[in-house]
């Protein structure tokens, strides 16, 4: 039997996962730059709502997250093709779930102390410690792999280990932030402080207003790109929560870039602001396969989806500048980019959504499909806080539902609801995009138990999909995509799934350079002129 405890902390974990992989979808952040008294010195970066707290180890906050990226080092990093590169460790290997990290030498913190093989196990250790509660366990450490970190000073040698299937091990790495041990005895004084390891470390924070950032004067010492010590020698990361404030700001060159996704950007792209973009799901139907569910049966689901105009949806979802999906939500830079889309989403076609639950036992009385005297309805649960065009794309799916005949419903939720809703079952269709920086992270939403046991949302109940993916995470990192992209494909296929439509997150910059991923500005490529 599992205890309370047990089961709340699962609970837990499941929404911490949740939260994380859906907030580059939903809740997309701004991030964009200001002039300042210091000039050609300063780059000033919006941001659209406080990050909270900084703590390195204990925030998946992405504003938080986009921003520790300037000052905190990782292992290694991610290029725009999904391969790996080199960040505090200078060179890496792989071989059956063991993964060796030799960090560049001479690396310290802000304060000066170095940053030790030592430091870096103990930090691994801590996110893989349970007890700890760090929301990056599952993103920047493995979950279920009992991965522990052994260090060797004199060699500069990080050795993890794990237990389990690790596939992306070293790619995983790139998403932990170093820090030194000392901050181990109290990660939450790093709320509004930094113990850098990266290229910046915060020297002011006004939450609600401003957080400044200074480049640090021993590059050396860094564990950063060497890049990076040639960007801006002040950035301020200034927060903005209205979209048309940060296109006027941006038009009248108090910030120097900013990200703005809304109808103000049509102005900004006519006065020929240059921009940057990178694409992030945004339309994804997720199925509950309940037994209780009439979506539990794959002829409903197929016929669900077949009866919309998932073009025109879309269309609408995004303002008519979305593209079509092609991954199941695997954010860039990721190792695996195949096509797992195209040709597996059921087409648009109504005649054959209606042959398939009449095959399946279904019958229209008064233009409603019944089954053994059950009318079949379903709730289409959806945030809010995704915005009004997707609000708007959710009346629209509704109403063509309930056109084919399926009586429908949308149920508005908010953040924190919609993750309690789907951890709980109680929905039969989500519009709520998942996404995720490497594939193998998708197998807790698509197989396991279900919630409070585990996460998987739907109760999904693939074999082809099992069987696949345990082959993929048996090879070593990019080695497994092929099995892994054939693995996403055969959720879709059975509708288990359904992603229709991207959206394209804008980074608009006047007067400077630089590139985007996932993440947002990518730190090393941030230049003035």
């Amino acid at each position: 039997m599992t205890s309370p405890r047990r089961a709340a902390g699962r609970r837990d974990r499941v929404a911490s996962a949740l939260a994380v992989v859906t907030a580059t979808a939903l809740m997309s952040t701004a991030c964009g730059g200001g002039a300042s008294a210091d000039g050609a010195r300063t780059v000033t970066l919006a941001i659209r709502s406080d990050p909270g707290s900084l703590s390195p180890l204990g925030t998946v906050d992405s504003t938080a997250l986009m921003m520790n990226r300037f000052a905190y080092a990782t292992l290694v990093r991610l290029a725009s093709d999904g391969s790996t590169t080199a960040g505090a460790a200078e060179s890496w290997s792989v071989r059956h779930g063991r993964a060796r990290f030799v960090l560049r030498p001479g690396l310290t913190c802000e304060d000066g102390s170095p940053l030790t093989a030592a430091d870096v196990a103990a930090g691994y250790n801590h996110v893989a410690d349970p007890a700890n509660r760090s929301p990056l366990l599952g993103l920047a450490v493995p979950a279920n792999a009992r991965a522990t970190a052994t260090a060797d000073d004199a060699t500069r040698t990080v050795t993890v280990t794990t237990s389990g299937s690790a596939p992306f091990l070293v790619e995983m790495a790139r998403m932990l932030p170093l820090v030194c041990r000392k901050s181990l005895t109290d990660p939450s004084r790093l709320s509004r402080a930094t113990a850098a390891t990266g290229a910046y470390r915060l020297t002011e924070a006004v939450p609600g207003d401003h957080y400044t950032y200074v480049r640090r004067t021993d590059p050396a010492g860094t564990g950063s790109a060497p890049a990076d010590a040639a960007g801006p020698e002040k950035l301020v990361f200034k927060v903005v929560a209205d979209e048309s404030t940060t296109a006027n700001l941006l038009l009248g060159g108090q910030i120097d870039a900013g990200q703005v996704n809304g109808p103000d950007a049509e102005r900004l792209i006519a006065a020929g602001v240059p921009w940057k973009g990178t694409r992030t799901p945004i339309g994804q139907f997720l199925f509950n396969e309940s037994p209780a569910r009439p979506t539990a049966a794959q002829a409903v689901r197929r016929a669900l989806v077949g009866a919309l105009d998932l073009r025109r949806i879309g269309s609408v979802a995004t303002g008519g500048t979305g593209t079509p999906a092609t991954d199941l939500g695997e954010t860039p830079p990721t190792p695996c980019t195949g096509d797992t889309v195209t040709g597996n989403v059921p087409p648009h076609d109504p005649a054959k959504a209606e042959a398939a639950l009449t095959g399946a036992g279904w019958r229209k009385n008064g233009g409603v499909w019944e089954k053994g005297g059950r009318t079949l309805s379903v709730t289409l649960v959806y945030p809010v806080i995704a915005g009004p065009q997707v609000t708007a794309a959710v009346e629209l799916t509704v109403k063509e539902w309930n056109a084919f005949g399926v009586k429908a419903t949308a149920k508005p939720i908010d953040g924190s609801g919609l993750i309690a809703a789907l951890s709980l079952g109680d929905w039969d269709v989500a519009w709520s995009p998942i996404s995720v920086p490497l594939p193998d992270q998708l197998t807790r939403f698509f197989d396991g138990p279900p919630p409070p046991a585990g996460s998987n949302l739907g109760a999904v109940d693939n074999p082809d999909y099992r069987r696949l993916a345990a082959q993929a995470a048996a090879l070593p990192g990019r080695a497994g995509c092929p099995l892994w992209d054939r693995a996403d494909a055969e959720l879709i296929r059975r509708t288990d799934v359904t992603p229709f439509v991207d959206s394209t997150v804008r980074m608009f910059g006047k007067g400077i350079r630089f590139e985007v991923d996932g993440g947002g500005i990518v730190p090393g490529s941030l230049r003035r002129g």
